[in-house]
């Protein structure tokens, strides 16, 4: 896991929800918790932690850092729960399914929380075990602590005490496991309630979100899989079937696989806040029913006489061979899914690559030029690479981001905006193509101002994109003051001027989310919880 995490760690850009990771966490402690007041406090024990950890040496590298290494944790403790639940191989085989799944992989090199979300839900997970084994009050400690931890560093980590009941009642635990537990998850519960009070006023920052249907289901299976289709995945689902039967495994790993999905998809049918990456942790469950399964066909194989005589599973030869088949099989279905890891690498991958947006700015971009931001959001280019947009001058921009404790600042009123673009005759905009689509009005008034005032006082001059297969191809176009005789002209495509086409295909684990809804608001930049935090992050 940890090879597969290092590997392309630089990929040459972050996304926009990366780049808030790594703007709010240089910020100052006072600036980073008057941020969380008004927006995205799901995050905020994820951005003082990753403060502490910028401090070192603010680089992409090292934003990424700490979820390669959760994620190395969590192979671990998968594994550990494994062998506790049915042995060694079993354990070693879900460590390893779940460190080469493709999901694992990508969220392991991003600069969000999820990868350390799942670490703790691994290591709470083991705890329970643990607990119901030692039949203590004392284990239930440690396991409320790392449970509270991980629900206030992303509170939908919540449903993971639902999947833990339902595994207590499967074991059939008794009434003393119960009141342990009990306890342990009434407090949690105390403890992440003002975190969700305080979210629930940052709805917004995840109103991009929709009710999942069945093919929300089916694609969270894929992801959930170490392959996403063919044989891989058949075979996967089948071992799964097969794990089943072993009852200790499948009382842990069935609820958590199951359990947390669930719950958010069915309170998403009244208020959306489901999406493939708020369950990650989830995946553990999968890989556990996997590597079970596998070990049952194992046992079976095992029983297999030859020439009337029985051979044993603890036989020397017969481990040697079925030893050497799960090797075999498990770095099949890693070289299968290599195109899919390899891919996952490249920075186009994403959503988008803020990192091409200030290339193309320090390319072309004179010094002293005003640069507009359409939407606002547009700005965490600038945020997170700075030295493209030092020459320019941010022509909407009233306050800074740190100062104002927002993600991106605050911009000048429409009125405002109106006096200040009649002082200039050009004019640079950042924007993603839909932005400027004439026939999706944003319901934000700075923003229709914005692409009113584009639209009858000035033309396109020049326009360059860096196309890369992504959703939102960014684009720098050069407007120049149209002279006062001409009138607009309609609605035309300027001619545009590529910069390096990459073609690589957009399939990542799981949809990200569309930088501008249909009804025009910005989503935000992280997505923590229901409704509750900033854009998914996103």
């Amino acid at each position: 896991m940890l090879t597969i995490g290092l590997w392309g760690l630089d990929r040459g850009g972050m996304w926009g929800d990366e780049s808030v990771t790594f703007q709010v966490a240089q910020r100052t402690v006072p600036q980073i918790w008057r941020l969380l007041h008004d927006v995205d406090a799901v995050h905020g024990l994820y951005y003082l932690f990753m403060h502490a950890v910028l401090t070192v040496h603010p680089s992409e590298v090292v934003l990424r850092l700490p979820s390669v290494c959760a994620a190395t944790a969590t192979a671990g403790l998968v594994a550990a729960l494994g062998a506790r639940l049915a042995g060694p191989r079993v354990g070693l085989g879900a460590g390893v399914l779940y460190a080469i799944t493709p999901m694992t992989g990508h969220y392991a090199q991003e600069g969000r929380s999820y990868a350390l979300v799942a670490a703790g839900v691994a290591g709470a997970t083991l705890l329970l075990v643990r607990a119901v084994d030692a039949g203590s009050a004392r284990p239930w400690w440690p396991y409320g602590t790392v449970v509270a931890l991980t629900c206030v560093l992303h509170e939908l980590a919540v449903p993971v005490l639902g999947a833990h009941a339902v595994a207590l009642a499967l074991l059939r635990a008794p009434r003393r496991v119960w009141s342990g537990w009990g306890r342990a998850a009434g407090a949690v519960a105390l403890l992440v309630l003002p975190l969700v009070w305080v979210s629930q006023g940052q709805a917004a920052q995840v109103a991009w979100l929709v009710s999942p249907g069945w093919d929300r289901v089916g694609r969270l299976a894929r992801n959930f899989s170490p392959g996403t289709a063919g044989p891989v995945f058949w075979g996967a689902l089948l071992l799964m079937a097969v794990g089943l039967r072993d009852r200790r495994t499948a009382a842990v790993a069935l609820p958590l696989l199951l359990v947390p999905p669930g719950i958010l998809m069915t309170v998403s049918q009244v208020r959306p806040l489901y999406h493939d990456r708020y369950v990650l942790y989830a995946l553990a469950g999968a890989s556990l029913l996997v590597a079970a399964g596998a070990g049952r066909v194992a046992r079976a194989l095992g029983r297999v006489r030859f020439d009337g005589r029985r051979m044993r599973v603890g036989g020397r030869q017969v481990r040697a061979l079925l030893g050497g088949t799960g090797v075999l099989a498990l770095t099949v279905t890693f070289l299968n899914q290599l195109p899919v890891h390899r891919q996952d690498r490249s920075a186009a991958h994403r959503p988008d690559n803020l990192a091409v947006v200030s290339a193309l700015a320090v390319r072309q971009m004179r010094p002293g030029d005003p640069v507009l931001f359409v939407p606002s959001v547009g700005r965490l280019a600038a945020l997170a690479y700075p030295k493209g947009f030092q020459r320019a001058r941010d022509i909407a921009l009233r306050e800074s981001a740190p100062r104002s404790g927002t993600l991106w600042g605050l911009e000048a009123n429409p009125g405002e905006l109106r006096r200040r673009l009649a002082s200039v005759d050009r004019v640079w905009v950042v924007a993603e193509a839909h932005a400027l689509d004439p026939h999706r009005p944003p319901s934000d008034p700075v923003e229709r101002t914005k692409l009113a005032v584009l639209a009858e006082e000035f033309t396109v001059r020049e326009e360059h994109v860096r196309q890369e297969r992504v959703r939102d191809d960014l684009l720098l176009r050069l407007y120049v003051r149209r002279p006062l005789e001409e009138t607009p002209p309609e609605d035309t495509p300027p001619e545009q001027t590529p910069s390096e086409e990459t073609p690589l295909e957009d399939t990542p684990p799981g949809d990200e989310p569309p930088r501008v809804p249909a009804d025009g608001r910005s989503p935000g930049v992280s997505a923590g919880a229901p409704r509750l935090s900033a854009h998914p992050a996103r």
